[in-house]
């Protein structure tokens, strides 16, 4: 008798997991059917800029906020003061690196200035290298005619990133100390970097206006969970032997905390730091969306006038910032392990003398960005970024006269073999048809509890008046998650059976782990053009890498016994792939539909931009026309229902499989 097999406690007999998709198939089979004869009826169809009572009452309530901004009380004396806050941060830091301040006509330090800083940081903090990367990247920003929309997203995310670290870092250090807290914030941590980013733009809009006050709270609010996360974790990970022992000698729990558990854990606060970075500015290039100032604008403006070169062009400098700010945070990280490890506790230099050097030539590098306009503003005769567009532009049309029978035959393969009988399926099945086959899944897939949760969000998806829209969304959504874990099961078989391809391959999934979803649309875009299939590829190259990278850990960690008593049996490479490593996988390939749906929904309702259409288009009509206001809102309160419904039933099925895999065993 097999694990699965066995009675449980109580002597009910637990069905087997095998008949589990037959139950799917049959469901599905049955809505086919029952599609057949129902179609079209109950189905809710709403036009693009027709409203629901909703709506209106959205917009009625919006415009009563904007009238009382300047007297609520709530407003007068905390939303305000927050928003002038924020937005004197941002300006301020703009005036250091970035805008003209303080009645000059150039920032207080100039390119030079900043170049310099930025590559002293590296070089403390990091090495040689990273430092030359750094120096490379900063001046690149120059060199693509972007100085200064970079450094105002520099200045946007540095803002955001602060606030983020003094919220989040002692946070997680309450989280890792004190296990209710830590119960009572997970879920809310799980919320926060679960939804998807467009998701927090509108609602801001409505308490801190348009502009870099809203962008930076929403951006603090996805930055954040990485680092109560992140700190949490290293605070908790601490051996039990050493507290025990710093306890026996007389600590008290503030000096334990403050003498032994920070400092063990300074290696993993960084990493948090790190992720920090990196959710940051990928909040900051969406939050143009809502009039944040820097790259992201350039390319909202570049996709809404569908100019590849010119979003190319800022998408470039978006890649270089990321990869920048990546590269230092980790070698910091790795610098903070290396001297943990031989015992030293001294500053971030290699000696002080160097340390002292390198921060005297940064210094006067500095004083002459201030004081000097060929060392503050950066030359324009320098300025390569129109060679970069020309190029852009002159390899699109080639990309779109010689390869349109190809990309031609890819889209209609994906419209017509998967997309459009998915669309059809669901926009023209009747409301209660599609809640019942999605609370079958649930059911089939995870728990009762689960079951409740998916019937709670279809009936909001009914009340918002934008179940058309939501089901376009999904059916991208669903298509889009087919195509990458065929994508994810091809690359991560090969990198879980060959070392040599994973260490090929592994760093460029990583490299696309780091980048902002901005930067996908655009090579996508002078491919496609302006189509809802544009915004579907985007989302499968942005998903694919976490895809590939769990089913490539599924593989590795299949037991090596089980691979050679195949082998030995004389399975083939392909039996042995099909009937040995991927059934044993499961649980690894379950998580990795999980995680690749949440990616897929965040990039697919942002490909509202270039064609999309459904719930993206409506968040971001409902940021441009103040009559959509409502609609928009109610379209990123559906998105946040999706993710819900989608990511609970995903996640509940994940730990599903992992306990009968485990069981089996």
């Amino acid at each position: 008798m097999t694990a699965t097999q066995a009675a449980p406690a109580g002597g009910l007999r637990r069905p087997p997991a095998w008949p589990r998709r037959y139950l799917l198939a049959a469901v599905v089979a049955a809505w086919v059917l029952i599609w057949v004869f129902v179609q079209g009826r109950d189905t809710f169809q709403l036009g693009g800029a027709e409203l629901t009572p909703l709506h209106v009452s959205i917009n009625e309530a919006s415009e009563v906020i904007d009238n009382s901004r300047n007297e609520n009380p709530f407003f007068l004396y905390f939303v305000n003061y927050i928003r002038l806050f924020l937005d004197e941060s941002v300006t301020f830091v703009q005036a250091l690196i970035s805008q003209p301040s303080f009645g000059r006509p150039l920032p207080v330090i100039g390119w030079l200035g900043v170049v310099a800083v930025a590559t002293a940081v590296a070089l403390l903090w990091g090495n040689l290298r990273v430092a030359l990367l750094t120096a490379i990247g900063f001046a690149s920003f120059g060199l693509l005619g972007l100085w200064e929309e970079s450094m105002d997203t520099l200045a946007l995310t540095f803002a955001a990133v602060v606030l983020s670290l003094l919220i989040g870092i002692p946070l997680g250090v309450w989280a890792g100390v004190n296990d209710r807290f830590n119960r009572l914030v997970t879920p809310l941590l799980d919320f926060m970097q679960t939804m998807p980013t467009f998701v927090y733009l509108a609602p801001l809009t409505l308490f801190f206006l348009i502009g870099p006050a809203s962008a930076t709270v929403a951006t603090v609010i996805y930055a954040v969970p990485p680092a109560i996360r992140i700190t949490a974790h290293g605070i908790r990970e601490v051996r039990p032997a050493i507290l025990e022992a710093s306890t026996s000698l007389g600590s008290t729990a503030w000096q334990s905390l403050r003498k032994v558990r920070l400092p063990l854990a300074k290696r993993t606060i960084v990493v948090g730091v790190n992720q920090t970075i990196m959710a940051a500015l990928c909040m900051v290039t969406i939050a143009a969306l809502i009039d944040a100032p820097g790259l992201g604008k350039t390319v909202v403006k570049a996709l809404e006038t569908l100019d590849v070169g010119s979003a190319f062009n800022a998408g470039l400098a978006i890649v270089v910032m990321a990869i920048v700010l990546d590269r230092v945070t980790s070698a910091a990280g790795r610098r903070v392990e290396a001297q943990h490890r031989a015992g030293r506790s001294r500053g971030p230099g290699r000696r002080r003398a160097e340390a002292g050097a390198v921060l005297a030539v940064t210094g006067v590098l500095v004083y002459l960005s201030h004081v000097y306009v060929w060392a503050a503003e950066f030359p324009s005769e320098a300025n390569l970024g129109r060679y970069v567009r020309q190029g852009v532009d002159a390899a699109t049309l080639w990309a779109q006269d010689n390869l349109a029978a190809y990309t031609g035959a890819f889209r209609n393969a994906v419209s017509y073999g998967l997309l459009n009988p998915f669309e059809a399926l669901l926009t023209g099945s009747p409301w209660w048809l599609v809640g019942a086959v999605l609370v079958a899944f649930a059911a089939i897939l995870a728990n009762v509890r689960i079951v409740l949760v998916t019937a709670v969000c279809v009936a909001l998806l009914v009340a918002l008046g934008l179940w058309q829209d939501s089901m376009v969304t999904l059916a991208s959504t669903l298509v889009a998650t087919v195509l990458v874990m065929i994508l994810g099961v091809v690359l991560g078989v090969w990198m879980g059976r060959s070392d040599r391809v994973d260490q090929l391959v592994r760093p460029v999934l990583d490299a696309g782990q780091t980048m902002p979803p901005f930067v996908y649309l655009v090579p996508i875009l002078g491919l496609f053009g302006a189509t809802r299939i544009t915004a579907i590829i985007a989302a499968v190259v942005y998903a694919a890498p976490v895809a590939v990278k769990l089913t490539a850990d599924g593989i590795r960690g299949v037991a090596p016994s089980a691979v050679e008593a195949a082998t030995a049996a004389g399975s083939s490479t392909w039996q042995l792939i099909t009937k040995v490593q991927l059934p044993m996988a499961r649980s690894a390939l379950t998580l990795a539909a999980s995680q690749g749906l949440i990616y897929v929904l965040a990039m697919v309702v942002v490909g509202g931009l270039v064609g999309a259409g459904a719930l993206g288009y409506d968040v971001v009509a409902g940021f441009s026309q103040l009559q959509l206001r409502g609609k928009g809102l109610a379209a990123g309160v559906a998105i946040v229902v999706l993710g819900i419904m989608l990511e609970r039933i995903t996640r509940t099925a994940a730990r599903r499989a992992d306990a009968e895999t485990h069981g089996a065993h």
